[in-house]
């Protein structure tokens, strides 16, 4: 297993920028100076170090606290390869969930809300622990999204997604 004594030997952190550099050459496609830059295929920053590979919000984690996280590793702002020690926090998986952006599908432009063809109406909803809240139905998409807005800075507090809060 890793140690903060073996991640400072080897590599550097930058908490402004959130980038490491590599101290020393531990390969010919590891070389001293080079800023770590490895892609996971979800979009976090990914550094192999000793041949095994681990996730580099993670070792941010262990560089500057001396012991790996807990629980997961949230990116305030959801960028993952933001790594920047004001950016990351340590965080259970149903708040880290909380943090997330709108899906991918997501067609009213709002978390949480869509539209409900068969009453000409917005619906809003929010999920807590795997459960969806019913928040009601409304004329706009804005106001359903105010309505989530509201549940979820309620809910969800300081792990509210940031286009929320500001």
């Amino acid at each position: 297993m890793l140690t903060q004594e073996r991640l400072k030997i080897v590599l550097n952190y930058d908490p402004d920028t959130g980038l490491f550099t590599r101290r020393i050459t531990l390969s010919s496609r590891a070389k001293a100076g080079q800023i770590c830059s490895g892609m996971h295929c979800e979009g976090y920053l990914r550094i192999s170090i000793d041949y095994e590979r681990y996730l580099a919000h993670r070792l941010v984690w262990l560089y500057v606290y001396g012991e790996w996280p807990e629980y997961m590793i949230d990116h305030i702002n959801g960028n993952r390869q933001d790594n920047r020690l004001c950016n990351l926090r340590e965080a259970t998986n149903s708040q880290n969930l909380c943090n997330q952006g709108k899906p991918a599908n997501n067609t009213s432009g709002y978390k949480g809300v869509y539209y409900d063809k068969e009453r000409d109406k917005w619906v809003s909803e929010i999920k807590v622990r795997k459960m969806k809240t019913f928040l009601g139905r409304f004329d706009s998409a804005e106001a359903a999204s105010d309505a989530y807005n509201r549940a979820a800075i309620k809910l969800h507090g300081e792990f509210t997604h940031s286009s929320i809060t500001g």
